[in-house]
């Protein structure tokens, strides 16, 4: 399952829930939106402000993607059974999306066709991002401060010192949706699987085309303080991942 070179997919049947986006929507001018058809997730609301994390993404905005050297190793903690599979896993819709030039964005969603519960902004670019998963396995690692009073659960937090196989690569954010995101989440709502390019209102972007990878991801909860997200191939199973992706309190 290799994602290095993201082209246009195809054009499968309406009816294939892996049909590509850009096949659907193809008949539609750039111009015209789709109406957001997306379900609330059966989650409950996020316990911080919108006003705050809109403030933190602000100031994540104005950091420059920076890739320092890092001499410390990264422990990243978790196994598989002997099928695979991890015991206790559910089963999450995950969308890496963004202009090859621009940050990337990790989008978690119950199914294809909820509000995401989660919109992650991280300081890689999707390009460089997708070249690494398509020469083998990328780990990224999201690590915070934990503080003992903290009742926020871990996905909830703001900021994350970012790790990419071990190295530190800058800081993820944690954002609200913004109408674009929504726009990438509704021409994706009929995709369980797959990767392309997506079309854009303004034709040719200076940040470069608008590619996305969408699969399933396993979910572990090892503890209050960290979550893990495996990426499963696409016959079902988690024996060779592409990605796998780390929070950590610590």
């Amino acid at each position: 399952m290799a994602f290095a070179d993201i082209s246009p997919p195809h054009s499968p049947s309406n009816h294939n829930r892996t049909s590509s986006p850009k096949s659907v929507v193809s008949d539609q001018s750039p111009s015209v939106r789709p109406p957001i058809c997306l379900q609330p997730s059966h989650k409950k609301g996020q316990s911080k402000p919108a006003k705050f994390f809109r403030r933190i993404s602000s100031a994540f905005r104005s950091f420059p993607i920076i890739s320092p050297a890092c001499k410390i190793p990264v422990s990243l903690h978790g196994s598989r059974l002997g099928d695979g599979h991890t015991h206790g896993a559910i089963r999450m819709t995950g969308t890496l999306f963004g202009h090859r030039k621009s940050r990337v964005n990790l989008a978690i969603q119950e199914s294809p066709r909820c509000l995401p519960i989660l919109l992650l902004e991280l300081a890689i670019t999707t390009g460089k991002l997708l070249q690494d998963m398509g020469m083998g396995m990328v780990r990224i690692a999201l690590e915070c401060e934990k503080h003992p009073a903290e009742k926020t659960k871990v996905l909830e937090e703001p900021i994350w010192t970012l790790y990419c196989n071990g190295r530190k690569s800058g800081y993820g954010v944690r954002r609200e949706a913004t109408d674009e995101d929504l726009y990438v989440m509704q021409l994706l709502h009929n995709v369980s699987m797959g990767a392309g390019v997506l079309p854009t209102e303004a034709g040719d972007h200076h940040d470069g085309e608008l590619t996305y990878l969408r699969a399933y991801f396993e979910r572990v909860i090892g503890s209050r303080d960290s979550e893990t997200y495996h990426m499963l191939s696409p016959d079902g199973n988690a024996t060779g991942p592409e990605l796998s992706i780390f929070f950590v309190r610590i």
